[in-house]
């Protein structure tokens, strides 16, 4: 699609009901010519509005009202275009954990995570997060400085425990590093203006993940997931699983790396937009929503559920 039916597009199907401030700014820059044509001296890929919006949080610009946006964005663009070219939309959302646990907690028991696109590694503890579904059944060490909240519809295998895990790794082609002031406040700008709750949820994750840092490494998926394969513990299920990270990739590294995942002596669970895996896709039991954004959550390429993006949502299958 073009830049401007990116934007009108992104407005409508993912901020709006979600942030009536990048609602906004979306709807205005698919109709400002000036802005799109500073836009369309990116590459494709980072054009990306929400790394524009991101980005321009970081720098210390507004996003509140347009016109003061756009005037600060081009007065600096050479800024903003610099840091679009060096920077990803690493969202770290620790809130998605609470559409994973049902699924981990299903598999042989203990597990050894691997996820990639790991960004800093915030969802690689579903075992130390406190889960509360649909205001009753609650689950998880309640000392946890993260209390994540999902609201469910179906019959989802909600656990009575969090699953053991005893091993955890990722891999992402430009790790942030949990005690980098600057690392984590990028990932505080990724999180959108008026979802206030999700603050002090990735600050509890990021205390979290602080005393017991993830073993990153930076690498190309594709090149790098038989490796940590081989250095899971002989005795722990090895569980390879990633959410909203496949739609950075081309058609070709996507198939590829399903490919590669049907493949590997591992349980495999991926959490990806509709349309991101089309192999997923085609074993869909039911269309997916129109009207918004939403994953399809899946395990070894069977799915199991539409999830909302951030982990608000589980609509389970029958």
């Amino acid at each position: 699609m073009s830049t401007a039916e990116w934007y009108r597009s992104f407005g409508a199907m993912e901020a709006r009901g979600q942030s009536p401030a990048y609602d906004m700014l979306a709807g205005r820059i698919a109709d400002d010519a000036e802005m799109l044509a500073l836009l369309e001296e990116l590459p494709e890929p980072k054009r990306q509005p929400n790394l524009l919006f991101g980005v321009v949080r970081f720098l210390g610009g507004p996003v509140e009202d347009y016109q003061a946006f756009r005037t600060w964005t081009s007065a600096e663009w050479e800024r903003v275009r610099q840091a679009m070219s060096e920077r990803r939309t690493q969202t770290n959302e620790p809130g998605r954990c609470a559409v994973l646990l049902p699924v981990l907690a299903t598999l042989p028991q203990p597990l050894a995570l691997i996820e990639v696109g790991a960004s800093a590694g915030l969802c690689l503890y579903p075992d130390r997060y406190r889960y509360r579904y649909d205001d009753g059944h609650v689950v998880g060490p309640a000392d946890s400085p993260v209390v994540l909240e999902c609201h469910t519809n179906g019959p989802v295998p909600l656990p009575e425990r969090v699953p053991r895990v005893v091993w955890r790794a990722g891999v992402d082609l430009n790790p942030l590093d949990v005690h980098s002031a600057e690392d984590m406040r990028w990932l505080e700008c990724l999180i959108w203006p008026e979802q206030h709750e999700r603050l002090p949820r990735l600050r509890g994750a990021v205390r979290v993940a602080r005393e017991e840092p993830p073993q990153l490494v930076r690498g190309d998926l594709n090149e790098v997931i038989g490796d940590l394969l081989a250095r899971v513990p002989a005795d722990a299920t090895p569980v390879v699983f990633h959410t909203s990270v496949l739609a950075y990739l081309s058609t070709e590294q996507r198939e590829a790396f399903a490919e590669k995942m049907r493949g590997l002596p591992c349980r495999w669970v991926s959490n990806e937009a509709v349309g991101v895996l089309p192999s997923v896709d085609r074993r869909l039991p039911r269309p997916a929503p129109q009207d918004r954004l939403v994953c399809v959550l899946a395990l070894d390429g069977r799915p199991l559920a539409f999830a909302g993006p951030h982990g608000q949502s589980l609509d389970w299958f029958g």
